[in-house]
């Protein structure tokens, strides 16, 4: 058995959304061993930072907040689909390659898993790209990229996702990992009333439940 982890790593001068410097993290050491018997430390950061997983109130005033979305739906068999040649968005034409299921988890992998830097010309999923998923009654779909969507006016494929009961995860780090079937697990930390959380998300090659 093989297991990925396709989690960012938070640390401060981390790969943030637009490189905006009030996203990245703060870690900070409230206590050490100079003045107390342990050491302690806290972070302050912003929800959508590193890998993380979207609920609805991201986008829609009456979604759900993270309680909203069932752990389980977050715990099983997933397929990450190489679109490491697109450009761009990824259109339907591009996902009419794949045998997209219904209730399937997919995950894209694009030229973004191999950029350490932030880029303004990300590779995202397009509209009608995000139709198509929905349409195919997809559960959930992840992407390597700090947003699933960048320059589209009304964030269409958020919404069109969360209309659909789509769970959205950003922030993937997919480049060692080939396209296939996998069983994953995505621990969004279990924070309540908010739009987002951070994730840690494993992959496992070779598990079959």
């Amino acid at each position: 058995m093989k297991m990925y982890d396709v989690s960012m790593t938070i640390t401060e001068g981390m790969q943030v959304y637009k490189n905006k410097e009030s996203k990245q993290p703060r870690i900070s050491v409230v206590q050490d061993f100079d003045t107390a018997p342990c050491r302690e430390s806290r972070v302050d950061m912003d929800v959508h930072c590193g890998t993380h997983v979207d609920s609805p109130l991201h986008m829609l005033p009456d979604g759900g907040t993270m309680e909203s979305i069932p752990l389980e739906r977050l715990v099983g068999p997933c397929q990450v689909l190489d679109l490491t040649d697109v450009t761009g968005g990824i259109t339907r034409a591009d996902l009419e390659k794949f045998d997209i299921r219904q209730g399937g988890f997919y995950l894209l992998k694009t030229k973004n898993s191999f950029q350490e830097a932030f880029d303004f010309d990300f590779v995202f999923l397009a509209e009608d790209g995000a139709e198509y998923l929905a349409s195919k009654g997809v559960s959930g779909v992840g992407i390597d990229a700090l947003g699933i969507e960048r320059a589209q006016a009304g964030h269409p494929t958020h919404k069109t996702l969360f209309r659909a009961d789509v769970i959205i995860m950003e922030g993937l780090r997919l480049k060692e990992v080939p396209e296939g079937e996998y069983f994953m697990v995505a621990a969004p930390i279990k924070l309540l009333t908010t739009e987002a959380a951070p994730a840690r998300v494993i992959l496992f090659e070779g598990v079959t439940v």
